[in-house]
């Protein structure tokens, strides 16, 4: 069964536009942090760029992100990296059919695409929810007695996409 072993997500040009009708201080927040951290929860991606797979092994392999076209594949042999063509599998995604070390080269998501309006509430609930999250200022942690828990580890914002329902509403992003 192949195995991935490392997945390398390229810097791309930028996020969608924040979706509109948030409060003033929910839009005073940083866009592209509230997409990070949607995208770290879903397997979706909703802008451009280029990604690299390391796999290893023989069998079925899909891409984990999507949506993605692959735009080169090559196999590790004789000490440098080789093309080789995939066939694809029964199932969706390319079989791999010897025991070695392959590169795999595309690209997810989609340049200019509409999102989703579930994905723009999502980032609607996430952002409103942040916005109102009260930090204590000046609570110590015992643990790190440098780190200040009201800037650095406030619970509130670690638990943030499953208060806000946005975690909800990405379910059917969780996987390809």
């Amino acid at each position: 069964m192949a195995e991935l072993i490392r997945q390398t997500e390229m810097l791309h040009e930028g996020y969608p536009a924040a979706p509109s009708g948030l409060s003033a201080k929910a839009s005073a927040l940083d866009a592209d942090a509230i997409w990070q951290r949607m995208e770290s929860y879903i397997a979706w991606r909703f802008s451009l760029r280029t990604v690299e797979w390391i796999v290893e092994g023989r069998g079925a392999w899909s891409p984990p992100l999507g949506p993605a076209t692959i735009t080169s594949t090559e196999v590790w042999q004789n000490d440098a990296w080789a093309t080789v063509p995939l066939t694809p599998s029964p199932l969706g995604g390319f079989v791999l059919p010897c025991c070695a070390p392959y590169r795999i080269i595309g690209t997810v998501g989609e340049d200019d695409a509409e999102v989703p309006a579930i994905v723009q509430e999502a980032w609607r609930r996430l952002a409103e929810y942040l916005a109102a999250v009260v930090v204590k200022p000046g609570v110590r942690t015992e643990s790190v007695p440098d780190v200040w828990q009201g800037e650095y580890d406030n619970r509130a914002v670690a638990k943030a996409l499953q208060d806000s329902g946005a975690a909800d509403l990405l379910r059917r992003f969780r996987r390809v």
